[in-house]
Order: C-alpha cells, then structure tokens, then sequence
C-alpha cells in the first residue's frame, strides 16, 4: 500500500482503526466497539495491498447510510493521510486546515468539532491546584458571557446548553370544555343522557372542565449586518424553540422576509442551518423593519397569528428607513397576537436609551421588552414564557 500501511506493525494498525472509529463517533456517526473489532477484521481479511481497498473495506461495516457517506470520506482522507503521524492530533488538524474549505460543509464542521475535542482529550493532565472556594464555575460563568465574546469552544458548549433549555409557552384557556371528574362545572347535556338509561330513576351527576392549550409561538428574528454576532445562535435558539413546542414558525428578515419554519423542523441542527443558509438571500445586509413586518402582516398574520399566539420580536431595532411606516405595522402585529415580546441585544448595556427611531417607533407596540445576549438572558425568556402574560403597555 502506498501510503505505508502494509509496512506498519500489526498492532499499530489496529490502534489506529480504533482511532479512526473514536473519531467518527465524536463527529456524529452510529459506529460503536463491535463495528471497530469488524473494521479491524475486515482490514485484516483483504491483505491490504492499495489505499482503495482498504478505504472500501472500513466503508462496508462504518458507513450503513448514504448520508454519513460525506463525513467519513473528509475523515478518511484527514486521519490516514499520514499513517506515520495518526496519533498526533495537532498534525490532524494542521492536515484538516488544508483540506477542509473556508466554509466547511455540515460533514467538515462536525469533523473539525471532533478534532477539536480529541485535541483537548489528549492535552496534558498536569494541573496547578488552586483553591476555588467562592469563584464562579464554568458552567456560571459561561451562562453570564455575551454571545459575542464567546470563543468557538465556548459556543459550541453553549449551544449545547441552549438545546437542553425547556421553552414552554403557559398554556391557555380555551372556550371548549371537556368531561372532568372534579365538581367545578354541571354539564347538563351528559347528566341528562346518562339518566336515559336508567329511565330517569337515577340522575348520575356529570362535570365538565375548561381545556387549557397552549398557543403557537411566532418567531421573528432579524439577521442583518448590526446583528452579525449573533445571527448563528439565535437560529439555534430558534432550533431548539421548533423542537419543543407544538406550533412554532420561525421567520428571519433582513431587506426581506423568509419563512423558515420547514427547515429548522429537521431534527439535525447542522442540517437543518444547512437548508436555511441555502434558502435565505439577504443575510448580513441591510434592516428594513417596517418593510419587513408589514410583508408578514399581509402574507403570513391570519395563518400563524390565530388562537391567541405569541410573537417573539428579535431585532436591534436599527432600521434602514429610520423607521418609516414601522409605527402602523407594529401597531397591526400587537394588534393582531395576545402577547408581543420584543428581544434586544442592545438592551445588556446600562447606558441603553431609546435613541434610534426605529427603537422609538416599535417601543409604544410592546407587552415586554427584554435583553437577548446571552444563556441567562434566554433562561429568563424561557421563565417569562411559562408564566402569565404581562399587561398590555398603554
């Protein structure tokens, strides 16, 4: 073989293929102990004469869908490049840097994550001991850091966090009853059937209570130049949200407004930002708020908009048009929902005033008016989710 295997002592080899399968578990792939002992025997079953031969026979028991199919070719050409250097880890990602693109696909990303971890993994285990009494932990200090500050490390660990966040919306009251056992509500309608079949000699009391439902969530969320920093996280928070209610549609606009509620539905978060990248055009332009809103008012505010839904309003504020035709639309959007929270990252700054007239335009047309910049901020919208609305601003 050209690349030196056939030349590398049999346990070498063999610790390296389970290398190789440790790595495509990190990166995502369904490949545990048994398949490694099977890429090992099937290694050993085709006396490895060609590159060829070999990548096909870990193909045949690694790779069981034609998705996966990506990731372990990017992997394969990375870890084998070198067979003398696969243990070092800092020569794999010098490898991956040239082979992996400026914009990586969904399989190089992962590939890149899992390299990343392997390299930590390996890093020396000798700790200076120090005395942590009264710090902030990890974990503290990760949830009170600005999205915008975090290294890639850091935001990886985030988004973990974030898919793990619970965001229920309070549930509803609705005009329908159903059967209840608890004495609140006489239904009368069921009390009187039920005596028709005793011929009226017993009168068995029935009972109804209110159905409580919980409403849909309308995700607004601006993805323009000012709000950069923060674009890619908050499509992750808007993953997470799709994922865990029952009714959840999502929209991103920046000079135009595109429905995404299809995309983020897929399970994978990699795929599903994937699709979105593909069918959103105006990402990191320019904001037209008012525009914007008013396309959603017109298009999408009857379908989405009914039994009693809450909008979330993402945006800087920060419109293009200084805030041109924005008060109306707002105004319409309030109007048309139960409950209107608008999230801002500007709002983590004390010094915040209400300067821009977009900002000025939009305020009067909220119920709650919230900072969004960090793992403690969305906590605090998951909290205000789940409980009663506020009252209306006058």
């Amino acid at each position: 073989m050209s690349t030196g295997l056939q030349t590398a002592p049999e346990g070498q080899l063999t610790r390296n293929i389970v290398g190789f399968t440790r790595l495509l578990r990190r990166a995502g792939l369904p490949v545990g102990p048994s398949k490694a002992v099977l890429a090992v025997e099937a290694a050993d079953a085709i006396h490895i004469r060609r590159r060829d031969d070999f990548y096909w026979a870990l193909h045949s028991v690694l790779v069981n869908k034609r998705e996966h199919h990506v990731l372990f070719d990017e992997a394969f050409k990375i870890f084998w490049r070198n067979p003398g250097q696969t243990n070092d880890v800092q020569q794999m990602l010098n490898d991956a840097q040239q082979i992996i693109p400026e914009k990586p696909n969904k399989a190089a990303r992962r590939l890149a994550e899992a390299m990343m971890m392997e390299q930590s993994r390996q890093a020396p285990t000798d700790r200076l001991e120090v005395d942590t009494h009264a710090t902030y932990s990890a974990d503290e200090v990760l949830r009170t850091k600005d999205f915008e500050q975090m290294t890639v490390a850091e935001a990886l660990e985030a988004r973990k966090i974030l898919s793990q966040m619970d965001f229920i919306v309070e549930p509803r009251r609705q005009r329908r009853f159903r059967a209840g056992n608890r004495p609140t509500t006489f239904d009368l309608r069921r009390t009187m059937r039920a005596s028709l079949r005793s011929g009226g000699d017993v009168i068995p009391l029935r009972f109804r209570q209110r159905v409580y439902k919980r409403p849909p969530l309308v995700a607004l969320c601006d993805i323009s130049g000012s709000m950069a920093s923060y674009t890619r996280m908050f499509l992750h928070f808007l993953h997470a949200l799709t994922h865990d209610g029952d009714q959840v549609h999502s929209f991103v606009f920046g000079t135009r407004l595109t429905n995404i509620s299809r995309q983020l539905k897929h399970r994978d978060v990699d795929d599903a930002l994937d699709r979105v990248s593909h069918a959103v055009e105006d990402w990191g332009g320019g904001t037209r708020i008012g525009e914007t809103i008013g396309r959603f008012n017109r298009l999408w505010s009857r379908r989405v908009l009914g039994q009693n839904a809450v909008v979330l309003l993402i945006t800087d504020g920060l419109d293009r048009d200084a805030g041109e035709g924005l008060a109306p639309e707002m105004d319409r959007l309030h109007r048309s929902c139960t409950r209107l929270i608008w999230l801002n990252p500007l709002l983590r700054y004390d010094q915040f005033e209400a300067k821009s007239l977009g900002i000025k335009a939009m305020l009067p047309h909220v119920d709650e008016f919230m900072a969004v910049h960090n793992l403690e901020s969305l906590a605090d919208l998951a909290a205000a989710l789940s409980q009663p609305r506020a009252k209306r601003v006058a």
